[in-house]
């Protein structure tokens, strides 16, 4: 990208992101990186210059940065929280037999001296004045050498010594697929300042939360290894015109040892690249949008499946720039690399050796990210369910939108894992801190599938259509600006002009569930009158269905009270009649058909299925009689 482009671009990120609320602000940073790599001891030594605008109304006394290397070490956080979770993450265990039982133990805590991963920082200056640094697990606490005043900038000079752990989450050496470098989060890190405070959270296990800024990096590795990340390649033509345009195998001279490759990414929150001496590199140009690049290892048993997924993977950026709104950025690059999938500023690193469902299944998931955690950017450890359960809501959709045979609602699967968590009795909040839950699959659960039927379960209160508007709006509005809970809430209301601070509460920040049922069905003088009880905490509008033996059908809507709202008729072709409102503090609601009981067939609680009710066997007159099914779990989500 040319400076004239780059700087367009920064113009209009400014004016969409600063232009939506008065008194809103966020920090700002530059980086500028110079990094020489050791590959054959996986060790790096680099420069890190830093520009920051403090753009808050505090005087910054200190400031944090993150050293997520320091993880992957024994005794660390996240070392003794895989150590005493009851059900730690597979990727992070081995099992061995003692007296013919399985023990899982942590692989963090047997890791030896070259193979920890660590990050270690000296020389660190602020405008050129020596400063204090404390290195406190995986937090850098800086001391500045002078306060720094608002809207005001400063310079942070470091020098970093690094070394790759062994793969075990995310980033490492030598994956399972034998990727040689997955390098996310290796970098010193400042951390986020919001209107909030600081986000210095330790690395225990879960997401990460950065500052918005312009990267400029200099890569120098051995000259047989190719690289593949964020931001946009500076100097294709030192590295190797092939590397770009066609995958070719590039011949460097003989006397060249090293190349360093140079790049530019424009307001991101975060730096990945990925290494290997054995990467394919195709790239695929979107029509009027991003160029798709793919770096993937040169075995036989996967080519095919990978350049199956390129046209595919084109068809869902398409589709989300349809459902959601335009990717900013100029290419998406998928890497083979990590360990499982997970998703960084314009890339995601993911595993490759599987089948093709699995892979397509993984890139709709990860690349829908791009929207979500990194144009939008909520704190994912502190609302988790914002990032990864909207990220799975447009993965339902684009999946859906690509598979040969539609379905009606791609988010059961999503309501199915949601239900398992409720009946397992072991649900906790979503508003609780990432890395607080009581177990993993918990977290999962909550996350994905809870947070995704939060947007689903929104279709069925404000109607389909206000739904899609809110999701077009929200990103409008909230792109590059770190949105809370409270926006997406206020977004659907001033979309629908629905009432809906009771549902961000309950759904989010308890645990009440939704359970109506159809408590009778009385004849009265050839009316027929139907009584529907509350019996769970959690208030909801309803629809009910009414079919008759002759054929004929009709539907009912009861509006919430407190949501001061009547949607759409979603079954137009259904006559529907709206009732008068319910309110949550009475436990009953009848209301009356005109015609006998012997004359219905059935009367349904919401026939859409997008009311997540935990007890559907009492939403359904006459009761149905279903065989006991198998409680089932749901599988870990890809990350």
């Amino acid at each position: 990208m040319n400076k004239f482009c780059l700087l367009s671009f920064q113009l209009l990120v400014f004016s969409i992101g600063w232009s939506q609320s008065a008194g809103y602000w966020q920090q700002k940073v530059d980086y500028k990186m110079n990094v020489v790599v050791d590959a054959k001891n996986y060790q790096y030594k680099g420069n890190q210059t830093l520009v920051y605008t403090n753009n808050s109304p505090d005087t910054l006394k200190r400031v944090y940065y993150h050293l997520y290397n320091n993880a992957f070490q024994p005794g660390s956080e996240m070392d003794a929280r895989v150590q005493s979770i009851a059900d730690p993450d597979r990727r992070m265990i081995t099992k061995t037999k003692v007296e013919g039982k399985d023990v899982k133990e942590s692989r963090i805590a047997k890791l030896k001296p070259n193979e920890i991963g660590y990050l270690r920082i000296s020389n660190f200056k602020q405008d050129g004045v020596a400063a204090e640094a404390k290195e406190v697990g995986t937090i850098l606490e800086v001391t500045l050498a002078k306060p720094l005043l608002p809207n005001t900038q400063t310079v942070f000079t470091l020098d970093f010594d690094g070394q790759v752990p062994v793969q075990i989450r995310r980033s490492g050496r030598n994956n399972a697929e034998g990727v040689e470098f997955s390098m996310s989060q290796w970098y010193p890190k400042i951390a986020e300042f919001d209107f909030e405070g600081w986000h210095a959270d330790p690395y225990i296990a879960r997401e990460f939360h950065g500052v918005w800024g312009n990267f400029d990096v200099n890569i120098t590795i051995d000259k047989d290894y190719v690289l593949g990340g964020s931001g946009y390649l500076q100097n294709k033509n030192e590295i190797g015109k092939g590397y770009q345009d066609s995958g070719i195998a590039v011949t460097y001279p003989k006397k060249t040892k090293t190349l360093t490759w140079h790049f530019i990414a424009p307001n991101v929150h975060d730096f990945t690249w990925a290494a290997d001496k054995n990467y394919l590199h195709d790239s695929y140009q979107i029509p009027n949008g991003a160029t798709l690049h793919f770096l993937y290892k040169n075995n036989p048993k996967i080519i095919d499946n990978w350049k199956k997924a390129e046209p595919e993977t084109a068809h869902l950026m398409q589709f989300y720039n349809q459902t959601v709104g335009k990717y900013p950025y100029d290419q998406y690059s998928v890497i083979q690399g990590g360990d499982g999938g997970m998703e960084y500023a314009m890339c995601t690193l993911i595993l490759g050796e599987g089948d093709y469902d699995g892979l397509i299944g993984v890139i709709a998931h990860e690349m829908a990210h791009s929207w979500f955690q990194h144009v939008l950017a909520s704190n994912e450890s502190k609302h988790g369910w914002m990032d990864e359960g909207f990220t799975s809501y447009l993965e339902d959709l684009g999946l859906n939108e690509i598979a040969t045979k539609k379905v009606v609602n791609p988010h059961e699967g999503s309501y199915k894992g949601y239900y398992f968590m409720v009946n397992s009795g072991k649900e906790q909040p979503q508003s609780t801190h990432s890395d607080r839950y009581d177990n993993n699959q918990m977290y999962s659960i909550t996350s994905y599938s809870k947070g995704d039927v939060f947007l689903a379960q929104l279709g069925y209160l404000i109607g389909k259509e206000n739904l899609m508007k809110t999701i077009k709006r929200y990103y409008t509005d909230f792109k590059f600006k770190h949105p809370t809970p409270n926006d997406i809430k206020r977004t659907a209301e001033r979309v629908s002009g629905a009432n809906l601070d009771w549902y961000l509460t309950d759904w989010t920040q308890t645990t009440n569930t939704i359970d109506y049922g159809i408590k009778s069905i009385e004849e009265k003088e050839n009316n027929t009158a139907v009584t529907l009880e509350r019996i769970g905490r959690m208030p909801m509008p309803i629809d009910v269905t009414v079919r008759y033996t002759d054929g004929t059908q009709e539907s009912f809507y009861i509006p919430l009270r407190m949501m001061s709202f009547i949607k759409e008729n979603p079954t137009p072709e259904i006559k529907r009649t709206v009732l008068s409102d319910w309110a949550w503090a009475y436990p009953t609601y009848t209301f009356q058909l005109s015609k006998p009981k012997s004359s219905i067939q059935n009367i349904t609680i919401d026939e859409s299925g997008l009311m997540a009710d935990v007890k559907k066997e009492n939403n359904v007159y006459p009761a149905e009689v279903k065989p006991e099914v198998k409680k089932q779990t749901e599988k870990s989500p890809p990350k």
